[in-house]
């Protein structure tokens, strides 16, 4: 069985489940997780995992990756651990690690599979020139199109979108694959009660970063809760703008409860009880926006009707009008109408919810997912 490395600089923040349940998917490669630092996050059980640099590295281990680096190179140490793994190719997540594994890739002598998710390729390159996202970055965009000069480097788009902006960054369209990431439809399904006997809850998931849009949600549900007095929103996830989106939650006088970060399995428990999905993904003022948005797929697969704005998700991740509804970025107007269907006509919202499952299955199945991303290795190690 033919051996991938798949690199991910910290493993693995709890928001990345989705690389781990793509790595438990794969049947005909073998993958072992390689990172830099272990975050001590998500659970990596089940997983075949190095992690190169300690925790707490010793004085003599810094100095060697401090010189390794300046050197735009790995330690031999770490090369040498690698290379007895025998593997045929190495697949990065996420561009700006990328230019962390293009020396282990060189040298391992390996092709390298570089996977482009949003914020990597969808930010503006004057954010990073002006130095953002610190000083080390300002190059960041001339050195990823320098990688993709490379000819054994190819990437991933997880959407179309990203496949289109990745194009008018510079990277040539023979180097850009589209593959879908995929859920798991065996574990996330339609479950009791019906979604017309549910409490009118719409849900968010997700980061509290700009472009998730969810002060745009909270506003929405003005209207909502002035039409549906007892319609309740949960929010699920942590970041930045917590703070500042329960003083709106509360100059507004909405019912939201904030639950914080949630695990894969904690988030199925809510999606249980929600009788809507709500990602009003915007691009943020730096460019960056959603690039398909999983918890969308993970929501109609459990058979819960979704209302969105996503980049990539709200023209390739639902079926407008059939799964959910598709609205245009910061159309709150728009967006608290959709809502209201869905929580108060039952005949709607039950359409969604049977065909969510048979969409996510049809396009979006996790395995069918990874077994075509295998072929995609065998391609580019044949």
């Amino acid at each position: 069985m033919p051996k991938v490395l798949v690199f991910r600089s910290e493993l693995l923040p709890l928001s990345e489940t989705f690389i781990k349940e793509q790595i438990l998917a794969c049947k005909r490669w073998q993958a072992v997780l390689v990172g830099i630092h272990a975050v001590n996050e998500l659970p990596l059980d089940g997983l075949d995992v190095r992690v190169l640099r300690p925790n707490k590295p010793s004085y003599i281990n810094r100095l060697r990756w401090k010189f390794s680096r300046m050197r735009q190179s790995i330690p031999s140490s770490v090369v040498n651990m690698l290379r007895r793994e025998q593997a045929s190719l190495l697949h990065v997540h996420f561009g700006l690690d990328a230019l962390e594994a293009w020396p282990l890739a060189r040298a391992l002598d390996l092709p390298m599979l570089v996977t482009l998710h949003g914020y990597d390729i969808n930010i503006n390159r004057e954010w990073w020139e002006a130095g953002h996202g610190g000083n080390a970055m300002r190059d960041y965009p001339a050195r990823l199109m320098e990688l993709a000069k490379q000819p054994r480097v190819h990437f991933i788009a997880v959407s179309e979108a990203i496949r289109r902006r990745a194009m008018s960054c510079g990277i040539p369209e023979k180097k850009i694959t589209v593959r879908y990431i995929g859920v798991d439809t065996s574990k996330f399904a339609p479950s009791s009660p019906p979604i017309v006997e549910r409490e009118r809850r719409v849900l968010f998931v997700g980061r509290l970063v700009e472009k998730k849009g969810c002060e745009y949600l909270l506003k929405a549900f003005v209207k909502v809760q002035s039409v549906i007095p007892d319609a309740l929103l949960i929010i699920v996830g942590d970041g930045p703008l917590r703070a500042s989106l329960q003083e709106l939650a509360h100059y507004l006088g909405v019912q939201i409860k904030f639950r914080g970060g949630r695990s894969s399995a904690e988030i199925y428990q809510e999606f249980k009880l929600a009788k809507a999905l709500c990602l009003p993904s915007i691009t943020a003022e730096n460019g960056d926006a959603e690039g398909l948005g999983i918890v969308l797929l993970e929501a109609q697969a459990s058979g819960v009707p979704v209302v969105t704005s996503a980049s990539g998700g709200s023209t390739e991740g639902i079926s407008d009008g059939v799964t959910g509804f598709a609205f245009r970025e910061r159309d709150v107007s728009t967006l608290s109408a959709h809502l209201i269907s869905l929580l108060t006509d039952d005949a709607v919202a039950a359409s969604f919810a049977a065909a969510g499952p048979y969409l996510m299955a049809e396009k979006f199945d996790l395995f069918q997912c990874t077994a075509s991303l295998e072929s995609l290795y065998d391609r580019l190690v044949a």
